[in-house]
């Protein structure tokens, strides 16, 4: 990268700083958390090995972020109900979305073959660059700031979460996360449909391939399918391997 690029690149970085809320942040930091590894393993001489560790650190905050106020804001409120919401509420898709508003996507290096792929729009890498970006204000501005910024962005995911208005995203999350992983589409089985029309009970089991990964119950059969994709994503989520 020649110097009158990096002037430029420098720039932009201090601009979307400033945009972001955080002025002071190095510039350099901020490139960081926005060059994906794949831009790193084709340029030489490249002093980095990409964004991985501050997405590795800004996860753990975003985790932390929410998972206080889920817990300080809802006291009567039991760690089941707490985890499911929380686990809304910082999916990739999600993280992606509040990325996408930020115009995080316009800023990123990525490799050519990542760039000629859709990489710079795809959900996976702009919900991790959302948390390298947050792993970056926490180094520079420490950890009520980058809290701060994170409960910013999510507060009203997390409202929307608890209100139960976020719960179709998790049959779209579980296609995404296992048309990514596996290259097919999870399959959903009514497996009983119990009592009188007015009052009947469904219960859905859903599938990869003829693996049996969730299981949901509700007084209709999309609700089914909703609390069984989200026993799924936790299954998924606790690293079970589905052949």
């Amino acid at each position: 990268m020649n110097r009158e690029i990096e002037i430029e690149r420098e720039q932009e970085m201090r601009e979307l700083a400033a945009a972001l809320g955080f002025p002071e942040m190095d510039p350099r930091l901020l490139n960081l958390a926005l060059c994906h590894s794949s831009y790193a393993n084709e340029v030489d001489g490249c002093e980095n090995y990409g964004n991985e560790r501050l997405e590795f650190l800004g996860d753990a905050v975003v985790g932390f972020a929410v998972t206080e106020a889920l817990y300080e804001d809802n006291p009567d409120e039991r760690e089941g109900y707490l985890s499911k919401i929380k686990s809304v509420v910082v999916s990739k898709r999600i993280l992606a979305r509040r990325a996408d508003e930020l115009h995080l996507g316009d800023h990123l290096l990525l490799g050519k073959g990542e760039e000629q792929t859709g990489g710079r729009t795809r959900f996976s890498i702009l919900g991790n660059v959302f948390e390298s970006v947050v792993g970056a204000i926490h180094l520079a501005c420490g950890i009520d700031a980058s809290k701060r910024f994170v409960l910013d962005q999510l507060h009203d995911e997390i409202d929307k979460a608890l209100r139960g208005d976020s719960i179709n995203d998790y049959k779209s999350m579980l296609q995404e996360e296992v048309q990514k992983k596996h290259g097919v589409l999870p399959i959903y089985r009514v497996v009983s449909a119990e009592g009188p029309d007015h009052d009947k009970m469904f219960v859905v089991e859903v599938f990869i391939r003829d693996r049996r990964i969730g299981r949901g119950e509700g007084k209709s059969k999309k609700r089914a399918e909703r609390a069984a994709a989200s026993d799924a994503l936790k299954t998924l989520h606790v690293g079970l391997e589905v052949a």
